[in-house]
């Protein structure tokens, strides 16, 4: 009797930090990109829009992104209010796309991580954004790219962040049990490989407010239900470069 053959199911092949990002936005598996602005940042334009009025917008006025993927929220700033963009990404693939979506925009994107210092003058940009990005960097790096942001806005100028919040997150106090990072409150991701670090709000508001002034918070739901924990929880600062400084 032929002897029937031995099939093994074949592993999915494991990509870790920068290849991770690489397959996913060549083919997502993992995450659902969208070519839209997130309606939390479109949210925080509005408020912009009735706070600030119309300083805040217009021709030549400067945005820049830290970690821009496929450059989808400046895109948006650039046709809704004709600013020019500046985008990061570590993503080559991410940053191919962006620029395939931004022909004939005044946006510029590059391909490099967020950690180090920027080759851009000092008080150049009006707006800087920092979306679930910052939050892969170690904390000697963090603190660098809070100085960096501060450094390259204007007096007045104004930071968008959002990022993974640990209070009331089950996700969070999961991961940090199972996979304890290096870093205290950070965590070794178990999909992408990398370590991962959650703020609570009571180091996140003290971390941003040694330079800026902290206009608002937002905090989601905490996405929990009988003990379970569903979507991980966030929380979106809107925050401004003292005007005299």
């Amino acid at each position: 009797m032929a002897r029937k053959p031995n099939f093994v199911r074949k592993k999915k092949r494991q990509r870790h930090g920068s290849a991770f990002w690489e397959q996913e936005y060549k083919n997502p598996e993992h995450l659902a990109l969208s070519a839209e602005p997130g309606e939390d940042f479109v949210k925080f334009m509005r408020w912009l829009a009735r706070f600030d009025g119309d300083s805040a917008f217009g021709d030549e006025r400067t945005a820049v992104d830290f970690g821009c993927g496929n450059g989808r929220h400046l895109i948006y700033l650039a046709r809704e209010f004709g600013m020019c963009g500046i985008g990061y990404d570590q993503s080559r693939t991410a940053i191919e796309q962006a620029r395939q979506h931004s022909r004939n925009l005044p946006i510029k994107y590059t391909a490099r991580s967020i950690a180090g210092s920027f080759d851009l003058p000092d008080a150049s940009a009006a707006l800087a954004l920092d979306m679930m990005t910052s939050h892969y960097l170690n904390k000697d790096e963090r603190t660098r790219l809070r100085d960096e942001v501060f450094r390259i806005l204007a007096p007045g100028g104004f930071l968008f962040m959002k990022t993974f919040l640990r209070d009331g997150d089950l996700h969070s106090a999961r991961l940090i049990k199972e996979s304890p990072g290096e870093e205290p409150d950070s965590y070794i991701h178990p999909v992408i490989g990398v370590p991962e670090y959650v703020y609570s709000e009571e180091t996140l508001i003290p971390f941003l407010g040694e330079r800026f002034i902290i206009h608002k918070v937002y905090r989601s739901h905490k996405h929990a239900r009988h003990g379970e924990a569903r979507k991980r929880r966030t929380v979106t600062v809107y925050a401004q470069k003292d005007p005299y400084r």
